[in-house]
């Protein structure tokens, strides 16, 4: 792999961020690039001012959808100092992707050093209050001018950056979900564990019906059955019964998230029990009927923590803990960001600092 070649903007005087940062919506000075094809690898890594890309009509990831992504958060402690959460985790599922859709792996050495260059260049644009971050989205895209289906011979990987504020607008308080058999995002042996913008294509309609509804987001079932409870559409979901987390176990249709894998490790450090299987809306229902049912929370990058109040599926409504957040699930939140924002120890050694740069800005 060549070395990065930089071309720097002069450093603002001053980042100023609004108040209300919403989420995706603001942008960083820089971004990093790099290409492929077969001949060369990966090459031309550069780190550069963030323009927009030209592509012509007939590339190949507009056609065909041959693209994938992934989101990750930098966070500043009280110290100033800057670190990504897992970053090694987040480009080892971005290369499962990429094999999935029949695209080049990339090198997780090298495209972690380069993004702790882009992070420490443009760390001025990190806020620092609670429930704030910097988020990171690393995309792959084929790039073949050809009205063809195959996969592409040459691919750009880009890296851009985002100061954000909390992913959903009620922060953490409970959130609305509605279950749905009516539609379908993925199946088994399908693209359902990759993250690549089909899988977000297709929730689309399901999620705008249920905003209309007034809810926060769906909860999917599987594609076969239409009985078993997957994910929801911006994080893995899990299901507290009789003191047993249960959480769908990763078939082929989920996407195996990294604050999934996150939280499964700490509760059971804490000596919870947690249970990786299949898990259906009957039982759900069955358990809330009982009173057995005392938490539903969902994890992910972009809410952490998201704790669940209402559940609806067919004629059954379903209110979790009084519509209040669970123990376990402010428990959860409160560790992980504690982590992420240095101000307990990170004993799992999740954080990768990014502080510095030897790149004159």
């Amino acid at each position: 792999m060549k070395k990065i070649k930089y071309e720097i903007k002069e450093r603002r005087d001053k980042v100023v961020l609004p108040e209300f940062l919403g989420f995706g919506k603001i942008f960083t000075d820089h971004a990093f690039e790099m290409d492929y094809n077969k001949e060369l690898g990966w090459h031309n890594p550069v780190i550069k001012p963030l323009a927009n890309l030209s592509f012509h009509p007939g590339t190949m990831f507009m056609h065909y959808g041959q693209a994938i992504f992934e989101g990750m958060k930098a966070f500043k402690n009280s110290k100033d100092d800057v670190f990504i959460f897992r970053p090694d985790k987040h480009f080892q599922r971005f290369n499962n992707s990429a094999k999935r859709l029949c695209m080049p792996s990339v090198d997780i050495d090298f495209i972690i050093s380069a993004l702790k260059e882009l992070v420490a260049i443009d760390k001025d644009w990190i806020p620092q209050n609670m429930g704030e971050a910097l988020y990171i989205r690393p995309f792959m895209l084929g790039t073949d001018p050809l009205l063809g289906v195959k996969p592409s011979e040459h691919y750009k990987l880009v890296i851009i950056l985002s100061p954000v504020g909390a992913y959903y607008p009620e922060g953490f308080k409970p959130v609305k979900i509605l279950a749905t058999d009516e539609y379908v995002r993925a199946v088994r042996k399908g693209i359902g564990e990759c993250k690549t913008p089909a899988n977000y294509a297709a929730s689309l309609l399901a999620s705008e019906e249920a905003r209309k509804k007034g809810f926060t987001q769906v909860l999917w079932l599987d594609g076969v059955e239409q009985k078993y409870i997957e994910e929801v559409g911006t994080m893995n979901i899990f299901i507290r019964i009789n003191d047993e987390v249960i959480t769908p176990e990763l078939n082929g249709s989920i996407l195996p998230g990294v604050t999934r894998a996150s939280v499964i490790r700490i509760l059971k450090d804490w000596g919870v029990k947690v249970t990786e299987r299949k898990i259906s809306m009957d039982e759900v229902i069955q358990a809330h009927k009982k009173g057995s049912l005392q938490d539903v929370f969902g994890s992910g990058t972009a809410a952490v923590i998201s704790s669940v109040g209402w559940l609806t599926y067919k004629d059954n409504e379903m209110t979790i803990n009084n519509g209040e957040p669970g123990s376990i699930a402010v428990k959860l939140f409160e560790e992980l960001t504690s982590i992420q924002y240095g101000l307990i120890e990170d004993r799992y050694n999740w954080l990768l600092e990014a502080s510095k740069t030897d790149v004159e800005v």
